[in-house]
């Protein structure tokens, strides 16, 4: 018996709601009459963020919830006058932030001679074709060609902080838990390049990365070299051109007005560094089982 046949709609829309956006991606190809529903913005705004109307902008909120939020969880949107990106994580719909280098505190960042300015054009985020990852190629989306005109489809932030010269290195970012999803393992990852010949001045040097929540100094204080040949477990080269450190971890729970800092700091200071290119620091949910 197919009970997609005895059940009423709204009730399909619920059962399929409860699951996730893989499953309910699978129940469209499963089951041609489950189509409709598993596809529908009633299923599909369950998957995305209760305030996501406030965080994107108008032109977006156009598309269908679908569209929506595959384009949110494959194209990071600049928020915050472009100090701030926001996505989605694909398999569980959970927010991710980046805080751009404007969005950090940056110890002499006034400093002409010790800091400055600059724009990459590898400093992300170019929208990239994706599909509905659910193996039927007739249901493939290149959400390029559906999306409303004006959405700025190469976004990326306008200005990287590149380090000429420092004795006492020290970064800071902070964001408030309540943007954050609620019940949700968090890491936090500084994302930077190293210069080719200035870098190596990170070489075997080291560098201590902690995350601080409600003020509360946090007992772990990593010590590791950014120099990616140096350090391979909180350092790994990624695949977009960057580099990211793990600078450590933290629980969202019930997602009250709290906050969490994020520190980087110089170890030893009695040498200088350069060569530094520091784009932000990005947070996404920790240990998510990844969308097959």
């Amino acid at each position: 018996m197919d009970f997609t046949r005895i059940l009423p709609e709204e009730c399909l829309s619920l059962i399929i709601s409860l699951t996730s956006p893989a499953d309910a991606c699978r129940s469209a190809v499963v089951s041609p009459s489950l189509r409709s529903v598993a596809d529908s913005d009633a299923v599909w705004e369950k998957f995305l963020p209760c305030d996501y109307d406030f965080i994107v902008s108008s032109s977006l909120l156009s598309l269908v919830k679908k569209d929506l939020y595959f384009h949110l969880s494959s194209h990071p949107i600049l928020i915050h006058n472009s100090t701030m990106c926001f996505q989605l994580e694909k398999g569980t719909g959970k927010k991710c932030y980046t805080l751009g280098a404007r969005a950090l505190s940056i110890a002499y960042e006034e400093s002409p001679y010790k800091w400055t300015w600059t724009s990459l054009p590898e400093s992300r985020f170019a929208l990239t074709l994706f599909d509905d990852l659910n193996n039927d190629r007739s249901t493939k989306l290149i959400l390029m060609s559906r999306i409303p005109s004006g959405l700025g489809c190469n976004d990326r932030f306008p200005e990287v902080a590149e380090l000429l010269i420092e004795w006492w290195l020290e970064v800071k970012g902070r964001i408030e838990t309540g943007i954050l999803s609620t019940n949700t393992n968090y890491a936090a990852y500084l994302v930077y390049k190293l210069k080719a010949v200035d870098g190596i001045a990170f070489k075997q040097r080291l560098v201590g990365l902690s995350v601080n929540v409600d003020g509360v100094a946090s007992r772990e204080v990593r010590r590791v070299s950014l120099y990616p040949r140096d350090e391979s477990r909180h350092v790994r080269e990624r695949g977009d051109g960057w580099i990211e450190a793990e600078m450590g971890e933290f629980y969202n729970g019930s997602g009250d007005d709290g906050t969490v800092e994020f520190v980087l700091k110089q170890s030893d200071s009695g040498y200088p560094v350069r060569g530094l290119i520091v784009e932000g620091i990005e947070l996404r949910p920790k240990d998510v089982r990844q969308w097959p």
